[in-house]
């Protein structure tokens, strides 16, 4: 999936989250889940990704990435459970 794209990822807890944003979100969700990444993500065992947005260019992704980063956790969780009541892996859902 080579698209430009926002994602927030978290532990099996949920108690952190990590926004990011990539042009190929199969990849970077494998490289989450295979700790392939130092940092962190790596740090805080966050792997299961809850909610991406999908851009045309790359700009508007940054863009909303450093909106959401700004964003209360609450505000965070409601967008989340708005798309993905379950708070579900969606990992498999991008094949």
């Amino acid at each position: 999936m080579k698209q430009p794209a926002i994602y927030i990822i978290t532990n099996s807890t949920h108690s952190v989250l990590y926004i990011g944003v990539t042009s190929n979100l199969i990849q970077r969700i494998f490289q989450h889940k295979e700790k392939l990444i130092d940092g962190f993500s790596k740090r805080y065992n966050l792997f299961k990704l809850v909610y991406f947005e999908l851009y045309e260019d790359m700009n508007s992704a940054i863009q909303r990435e450093k909106r959401l980063k700004i964003w209360q956790r609450s505000w965070k969780e409601r967008l989340i459970r708005k798309a993905n009541p379950q708070w579900k892996d969606l990992y498999q859902e991008l094949f």
